[in-house]
């Protein structure tokens, strides 16, 4: 619910911009530019103010499409496709630390907090690693997907001319690495408050393992994905 819906929607806003509205580019980017630093804004200062680890993500989800609106804005298929890049990278690492929470959560125990991440490391390391990715991977730090998906968005908006509006949407990525790397200082420089004991299942440990690979592969091999979304928009 928190991916599939989002890109849905974007893949048809890009393709309503790029083929009905093309000529009246000029129009529309004018309205989607103010709503993009909008978005970026609102997401990212909202999630600096929670401690519901569900809400931090689902408001950090409102900046990403922020992100995401960059490609729409360039008008152009190397903005398109670095939009859907960006947001099947989005899905790996989003669905990825999604499935960590489940896992926290046990009877009596929400693990929703991000308190309740205190000391990770020490009781469960791999939880931790695995979260840690994700966090690395949503703030944009390489060697992860993250990383590439944010470079060609940006890329792609530079090249339409909208420096300005990159440099904008770096601030506000730095912003977001706060509330994200958060939850990493927890996991390892806090002390457990209590034992947590995690919930595992075989759907829930094929979830973590996909999208653990996705995210680590793509943020050091690229090409491939990067060539599929260029193939995905030929036409437009």
């Amino acid at each position: 619910m928190s991916v599939g819906p989002k890109a849905a929607g974007f893949a048809v806003l890009g393709r309503v911009f790029m083929v009905a509205f093309v000529s009246v580019k000029v129009d529309w980017a004018a309205i989607l530019i103010p709503l993009s630093i909008l978005t970026m804004a609102v997401g990212n200062i909202v999630a600096l103010s929670q401690t519901n680890i569900k809400r931090m993500l689902a408001y950090s989800s409102i900046a990403h499409a922020g992100y995401a609106l960059l490609g729409i804005i360039a008008a152009n298929n190397e903005g398109l496709a670095s939009m859907m890049n960006y947001l099947m990278i989005y899905a790996f690492m989003n669905i990825g630390a999604f499935a960590v929470i489940i896992m926290l959560r046990s009877e009596g125990f929400k693990g929703e907090s991000i308190y309740d991440y205190e000391g990770l490391a020490k009781n469960h390391p791999l939880a931790a690693l695995l979260m840690l990715i994700f966090m690395f991977s949503l703030t944009g730090i390489p060697p992860t997907a993250g990383f590439i998906g944010k470079l060609y968005l940006f890329m792609s908006a530079v090249n339409a001319g909208y420096t300005w509006l990159v440099v904008i949407a770096v601030i506000f990525s730095a912003i977001s690495a706060y509330f994200y790397l958060r939850i990493v200082m927890y996991m390892y420089m806090r002390e457990p408050k209590e034992a947590v004991k995690l919930t595992t299942s075989f759907t829930n440990g094929i979830a973590l393992a996909l999208t653990t690979f996705a995210v680590l592969f793509i943020g050091v091999f690229p090409a491939n994905l990067i060539e599929l979304a260029r193939t995905a928009i030929k036409g437009f």
